[in-house]
């Protein structure tokens, strides 16, 4: 991939209002459709991909993760944290950007905002897997959780995957009355329905998909073996670091597991709960017919997901060309313009030397 936007001296910045205006003038289900098709798309390249899992600085209240991936043209990172205890403090859980850069020449093409690109981003992934491996005929979802990212696994559900109703439940009610307001008599939702219910297990009861996005760093055992029924699918999208699950392992022997990438889950995942002899599929060997997904339908699947790079670089990819094609953003100068590659010091030179040399 070739960036448009030609002037070298600057690096395109996506802030999160230009992201937000990506969504406005395309609207949000045809932003989710479009970030799965590249999420789907870099999945089908997966072997041309340098990977490796993220880097992790962990700390009493959260994490601060480095996530790098490239290809033979395409360098991207993201930065992002996890803290539950922000929103306490005025702050998100989740915050991160994330940088576009050219193999080549190292330079610089883009920098964007990634807080709000990586909620959809996660959304469009999640249902990329449901795709694959949920019953086609799923209709009701349970959503456990109903934080900052709910809003986008519902509508990335109902618009990519066909979910019309959806039961919800949050330990804090306030959390559910919020997701509320935001899908409730909204265009893109009109035919949601939403029910909010009064525990887990009433949540998840009738339901054909499970999602599951709490944020507590704590080993939680929010969905247990006897919710399961037969066929269910279970999007597992909060257990994303050591110490921090939310699926009991009996689940996880009760299902066909898939994951993104193994090494990465094995440490962060609810997979951390198992021995390493385990065996789990990776969904890009699903996507591309190497692997079978699901095979039957009674058959419990689980998608075990952690988050992985190449989602963050389809989703860099998308904000960039969407950015660039709709005139968003704006140039930022990050790396020094010189007369001579050689010469740095030019930039400070004292002004008396800059006479004598002219």
């Amino acid at each position: 991939m070739t960036s448009t936007f030609t002037d070298h001296s600057k690096t395109l910045f996506l802030s999160p209002q230009d992201v937000a205006g990506i969504v406005s003038r395309q609207g949000i289900a045809a932003t989710l459709h479009g970030m799965a098709n590249y999420i789907h798309e870099d999945f089908l390249r997966w072997q041309a991909f340098d990977k490796s899992s993220r880097l992790a600085a962990h700390s009493a209240d959260g994490v601060i993760e480095l996530m790098p991936i490239a290809d033979a043209d395409t360098y991207t990172f993201k930065y992002v944290n996890g803290h539950p205890k922000n929103t306490s403090r005025g702050l998100s859980t989740v915050m991160a950007f994330g940088v576009l850069a050219d193999v080549a020449t190292g330079l610089p093409l883009m920098i964007s905002e990634l807080t709000l690109t990586t909620a959809m981003r996660t959304a469009a992934t999640s249902a990329v897997a449901a795709r694959a491996l949920a019953r086609p005929d799923s209709r009701v979802m349970a959503l456990i959780g109903n934080g900052a990212q709910s809003e986008f696994q519902a509508l990335a559900f109902h618009h990519l995957v066909g979910i019309d109703e959806i039961r919800l439940y949050d330990i804090d009610s306030r959390a559910t009355a919020k997701l509320m307001r935001n899908l409730q008599n909204n265009s893109d939702c009109a035919t949601l329905r939403l029910v909010v219910c009064s525990s887990i297990a009433d949540a998840v009861r009738g339901s054909d998909i499970v999602t599951t996005v709490t944020a507590d760093k704590t080993n939680a055992t929010i969905i247990t073996a006897d919710m399961l029924t037969p066929g269910m699918h279970i999007n597992g999208v909060g257990g994303d670091c050591p110490g921090k699950t939310e699926i009991h392992p009996d689940v996880l022997r009760a299902a066909k597991v898939f994951v993104e990438y193994e090494p990465q889950t094995r440490i962060e995942g609810d997979l951390q709960h198992l021995p390493a002899d385990f065996g789990v599929t990776e969904l890009w060997q699903v996507l591309s017919g190497q692997q079978s997904g699901r095979d039957n339908e009674r058959q419990i699947t689980m998608f075990d997901s952690v988050g992985f790079a190449i989602e963050d670089f389809s989703a860099l990819r998308y904000v960039n060309d969407l950015g660039q094609s709709l005139r968003l953003g704006s140039g930022v100068s990050l790396i020094p313009q010189l007369t001579d590659p050689k010469d740095l010091y030019q930039m400070i030179k004292p002004a008396r030397v800059l006479a004598l040399a002219a």
